[in-house]
């Protein structure tokens, strides 16, 4: 290790807190940048010393200490970008502007150094005579890739021109999400007059309450634009020119004009995505980033989302008639506009299944959806959760488990921060202060989870809704592939998988929160303990479809906006028009929104993760159908032969196989999109 080192609080590096933990205590926001420029020294040095190596390149010389290099640098970077996300101030955010553009710069100078591919490039073209076992193979190969699409194979002027794009692409995803969370957190409706709250049940109320408290305004009830908050509020309240004034807000997020506007950050963003897929021999930005995953092309992708989007928009139209009926009922003559579809929704929904959400939340406490979330782990897997109390973490809220295997020995760590507040960008994600590998002794996963529920007043349990109730299975199933994960190489931990691929193990672990026998367990009422009715729990599950069109027409105009920006070679100057445009060739209703605007679309805009790739959750979707439907096959839920597989092939395994090697390996063959298709009532 450098000696560089030394200009590093330790604190951030060396992790000493209980469990091998970082000690939050240790250390302050302003330790940050001195340790972001210590480490970035120390891990060039690391890479010198690789190009360095006396040695001709060896697995174990190069591969190896490659990824093992750069050890301050990830600590520092975990720690710090798990703050500016779930718990940032204006230092922070400040340093993130800052921070993400010298990253990557920092990375562009590693993955273009025409010593270190060589090193690289020389093993990749010797690797059929090197007796690698299969996950070795697969490493080598991934980096090797790595480099290339990283342009390492540029000219020195085509290396200069993508590094300064990378750079500046970093910068505007740093300052794209801040914009969002800066619109999300300063905006909130103040309501004084308890009649504006008609229609509102106790758990709206209460959220609301706790909302105004916390900026300040104890007398009043606040709508905020947390979807904890934001979409109960749409689906109750009956004063429609306040859904109305919410919704706009919630829909104008990043595109209020001012230092926040998103526009021109979009624009820039998706002409510089374009130069540089074109820089590295590619057609579009789409054809660049679905080349290293499962759908390979544009067309693939295109091919899946375009039968399903027909469908949605088919079914939509039935559901806005129904709709349209309750408003004429009323004696109304609007059109069902975007602020209504909710509110009619679920008095839809009441009348055909004779109850409502909140009817279905007392049920829904999040102690013990938890609760649930674990015992699935259990019974599939055999690990258990232990909580430890008095752990010090980023915020008070945040709680640790420690998570142990069938024999009792640690597995890694679990960590889970719940509660929205105003220094949490929104949404719900997974992340890991530390990925498991085996190499020189390996290290355990501490995984953690992050999610935006409203937080109840002291002594409150907090309840959840159905959806809600969904995203914490959804976010927990993320957790368990890298708390699962077996490999020895880092470079294929836990989620480190293709983009198509990722989805599977998060969006087929919330089939097991409807599975009635885990409901009857788990979904108790928050006053009397007592389970929740048969009646209720049958009426809950006949409706687990409905309003099946609106959701997809959501989710799929998001994708295909998405992909629309990103497949054309010629990206286009106004964002907001060209969105616009690619909804009316579509036939966009007119009552739904996107479910991202792009003015908001964090998934594709704060940064690369999701950009080109938003059709991975349906592309994931068809898997997640169809493996769950393996399980309804043998009659048991909960099969000890399947969980096996699904254990080896698919949680455990990360990227060290082919994603489609490995679906076939649990399943015995590719699905086809039939089962997604009618868990999605579209059928």
């Amino acid at each position: 290790m450098s000696s560089q080192k030394t200009a590093i609080n330790p604190a951030l590096t060396d992790w000493t807190g209980p469990l091998g933990l970082p000690d939050f205590t240790a250390f302050t926001d302003d330790d940050f940048a001195p340790a972001f420029d210590a480490a970035l020294a120390a891990d060039l040095a690391d890479v010198d010393a690789i190009i360095n190596h006396h040695e001709a390149p060896t697995i174990e010389n190069t591969l190896k200490a490659l990824q093992l290099s750069g050890e301050d640098l990830d600590r520092v970077s975990s720690i710090f970008w798990l703050r500016a996300g779930a718990h940032t101030n204006d230092t922070i955010q400040a340093l993130e502007r800052v921070i993400a553009p010298k990253m990557s710069r920092h990375y562009s100078s590693i993955m273009m150094n025409p010593q270190l591919f060589a090193r690289i490039d020389s093993l990749y073209e010797q690797r059929d005579f090197l007796g690698l076992d299969a996950e070795t193979d697969r490493v080598l190969e991934k980096t090797w890739k790595g480099f290339v699409r990283s342009g390492a194979r540029l000219d020195e002027q085509g290396k200069i021109r993508l590094a300064d794009i990378n750079e500046k692409l970093a910068g505007l995803g740093a300052q794209f999400g801040q914009n969002v969370l800066k619109d999300e957190s300063d905006w909130a409706l103040f309501i004084t007059d308890e009649v504006q709250l008609q229609g509102l049940p106790d758990f709206v109320r209460t959220a609301m309450r706790g909302a105004a408290e916390e900026r300040d305004h104890p007398d009043a009830w606040a709508v905020t634009l947390s979807r904890s908050i934001i979409e109960p509020f749409l689906s109750f309240s009956e004063d429609r020119s306040l859904r109305e004034k919410a919704f706009r807000a919630w829909a104008a997020r990043g595109e209020n004009g001012g230092t926040t506007d998103n526009r021109a950050i979009v624009a820039d963003m998706v002409s510089l995505r374009a130069e540089k897929a074109k820089l590295l021999g590619y057609n579009s930005f789409a054809a660049y980033k679905l080349d290293d995953t499962m759908a390979k092309t544009p067309k693939a992708v295109m091919d899946l989302l375009e039968p399903v989007w027909d469908k949605a928009r088919n079914r939509a139209a039935e559901e806005e008639a129904d709709l349209e009926r309750l408003i004429a009922a009323e004696g109304r003559n609007h059109k069902v506009a975007p602020w209504d579809w909710r509110f009619y929704a679920e008095k839809l929904r009441n009348e055909r299944f004779a109850f409502d959400e909140a009817e279905l939340k007392p049920y829904l406490q999040l102690e013990k959806i938890i609760e649930a979330c674990f015992d699935v782990a259990t019974r599939l897997f055999g690990i258990r959760f232990e909580e430890k109390t008095g752990i010090p973490t980023w915020h008070p809220d945040v709680r640790v488990w420690e998570v142990q295997n069938p024999d009792g020995s640690r597995r890694g760590l679990f960590l889970g921060d719940y509660f929205n507040r105003q220094s949490k960008r929104s949404g719900a994600w997974m992340s890991a202060l530390q990925s498991q590998h085996k190499l020189d002794g390996g290290q355990k996963p501490i995984i953690y989870n992050v999610m935006n529920f409203a937080k109840p007043p002291k002594g409150e349990p907090a309840l959840l809704s159905l959806d809600g109730a969904r995203t914490l299975f959804h976010e927990f199933g993320h957790a368990l592939h890298g708390l699962l994960s077996d490999v020895t190489w880092p470079a294929v931990s836990g989620t480190s998988v293709s983009r198509d691929f990722v989805e599977l193990p998060s969006q087929l672990y919330e089939h097991w929160l409807t599975v009635p026998e885990v409901l009857e367990k788990y979904a108790v009422h928050c006053r009397t303990g007592e389970a929740m009715p048969k009646a209720l729990l049958d009426k809950v599950l006949a409706a687990d479809k409905f309003n099946a069109g609106f959701s997809m027409v959501e989710f799929a105009s998001s994708a295909l906006v998405d992909m629309a920006f990103h497949a054309d070679g010629t990206p286009p100057t106004d964002p907001i028009q060209f969105e616009a445009d690619t909804l009316k060739s579509l036939s966009m209703p007119d009552a739904i929104i996107m479910r991202h605007r792009t003015p908001h679309f964090t998934h594709v805009f704060s940064g690369d993760g999701y950009s080109a790739g938003y059709y991975s959750y349906l592309w994931s979707e068809v898997l997640d159908a169809d493996a769950f439907k393996a399980f309804k096959e043998t009659g048991d839920v909960f099969n000890a032969d399947l969980a096996r597989k699904l254990k080896q092939y698919i949680y455990s395994a990360g990227g060290s196989r082919d994603p489609e090697e490995l679906y076939k390996a649990f399943r015995g063959k590719m699905p086809t999109p039939d089962a997604m298709i009618e868990k999605r009532g579209l059928a």
